[in-house]
């Protein structure tokens, strides 16, 4: 899960700047910026892996490589079932990630 106090009310611990860097590296990459916007789009906000990669237009080893940075990221969950894969949005991540960029008060 994304961490971290706002930037704006005091200087950031080293070790939450490490934390917030990992979510940072995850979504600077297009294709799981692109990812991370399709699941949180859907209406139940889940997708299988398998209806991902065509929209992408990227082999399904890839996507999964992507997807798996956004799960050690903290921004979404996997769940298998059978032989996929599912994944699903963490709401209370990109809400804790907008508040480390909160303007002061």
């Amino acid at each position: 899960m994304v961490c971290c106090t706002p930037l704006t009310r005091a200087p950031l611990p080293a070790e939450e700047a490490e934390r917030l860097v990992t979510v940072l590296r995850a979504i600077a990459v297009p294709a799981r910026l692109r990812l991370l916007s399709m699941i949180y789009a859907r209406e139940n906000g889940e997708a299988c892996v398998c209806e991902l990669t065509e929209p992408l237009g990227l082999s399904q080893p890839t996507v999964s490589h992507h997807l798996k940075v956004l799960v050690d990221a903290g921004l979404i969950t996997r769940d298998k079932r059978g032989v996929w894969a599912y994944y699903r949005a963490v709401p209370d991540a990109l809400a804790a990630l907008a508040t480390v960029f909160a303007p002061p008060r």
